[in-house]
C-alpha cells in the first residue's frame, strides 16, 4: 500500500521554529511519520507533528536504517516528513538517500528551507552582495573525514576569487581555515563575522578578523555549530559602496528618471 504514502524531505531552518516555511509545517502537521536531525531540530517544531505520529530522532541511526524506516512508512501509506537542519540541498546529506528511495521505488518531494547563511546574514544586518565589492557568495567547508573536496576548491583557491565566503561546518577547524585563507592572499585585516547556533536562543555573533579569529574563537568558547562569513563586504560601510538599482536617475523598463 502506498498510494497515499510519500517521503517529504523538509529544509526545518536554522533553529528557530517559526523559520520553516508554510509548506513545511503543514507537512508536518499532517505526517504519520516524523524523522528528524536529532538536536539540530527545534522540539518546539517537532511538536507541532500530531500527537500519535511516529517520531524519530535519526540522530544515533546509520543511512539503511534511516531508510528502512522511511520506505516501511511509504508502504503503510504514510506521509514521512524526514525533517533536516536549515535547506536540506545545502550538507543535507540527502543524495544518498534519494537514490536508496529511488531504488525502492518510493515518491519523495524536497521542501526547501532557510538556510543558516542567510539567516547568519539577516541577524548581522548586512548584505553579502555589494555592488563592487562582491557580486559573489561562495558556500563552501573545509575538508573532512566524510567530505573531501575536489580538486581546485580548497580555501586557498576561493580565497582567490573577490567574494563573500560562508564556510560551514569548520568552527572546529579555524587554525586550518585561517592558514588557507592567508596562503590564499587574504590579510589579517580581512572582516570575519562569526554566527553560532544561528536564531536559537543561545545564539552568539561575533565580529573579528582573520588575524583575530583563532583567538576570538576560543575567548567566546565557539567550538561547533558556527558559520564564518568573510570579505569585504561585511564592511561595505567603509568603502561607501551602494547600489544604482533605486537610484533616481537609473532607468528600467518599469521606471523613469525623475530628474529633468
Amino acid at each position: 500500500m502506498i498510494p497515499g504514502g510519500k517521503v517529504f524531505i523538509i529544509g526545518a531552518g536554522p533553529g528557530a521554529p517559526d523559520l520553516i516555511t508554510v509548506r513545511g509545517i503543514e507537512i508536518l502537521r499532517s505526517a504519520d511519520l516524523v524523522i528528524y536531525a536529532g538536536s539540530l531540530v527545534s522540539a518546539e517544531l517537532i511538536a507541532q507533528s500530531p500527537g500519535e505520529a511516529e517520531k524519530i530522532d535519526s540522530s544515533g541511526l546509520h543511512l539503511e536504517e534511516i531508510v528502512t524506516r522511511m520506505v516501511a512508512g511509504v508502504r503503510r501509506g504514510w506521509r514521512v516528513a524526514r525533517l533536516h537542519s536549515g535547506d536540506p540541498s545545502v550538507y543535507g546529506a540527502i543524495q544518498e538517500q534519494i537514490e536508496r528511495l529511488r531504488a525502492h521505488q518510493v515518491p519523495f518531494e524536497i521542501v526547501p528551507g532557510v538556510s543558516s547563511v542567510f539567516a547568519a546574514a539577516a541577524c548581522l544586518n548586512t548584505e553579502l552582495t555589494v555592488p563592487g565589492v562582491s557580486q559573489t557568495v561562495i558556500l563552501t567547508r573545509t575538508e573532512g573525514r566524510s567530505s573531501p573536496l575536489p580538486e581546485g576548491a580548497a580555501l586557498r583557491e576561493l580565497a582567490r576569487i573577490p567574494a563573500t565566503l560562508a564556510i560551514f561546518l569548520s568552527a572546529a577547524l579555524a587554525g586550518r581555515v585561517v592558514d588557507e585563507l592567508r596562503s590564499g592572499g587574504l590579510g589579517d585585516e580581512t572582516p570575519v563575522a562569526v554566527v553560532a547556533r544561528v536564531s536559537w536562543p543561545d545564539e552568539i555573533t561575533l565580529w573579528s578578523t582573520l588575524g583575530r579569529l583563532r583567538a576570538d574563537l576560543r575567548a567566546a568558547g565557539i567550538q561547533r555549530q558556527a558559520l564564518f562569513l568573510i570579505g569585504p563586504a561585511l564592511n561595505a560601510q567603509a568603502v561607501a559602496a551602494t547600489s544604482r538599482l533605486y537610484a533616481r536617475d537609473y532607468t528600467h523598463m518599469f521606471r523613469r528618471s525623475d530628474l529633468s
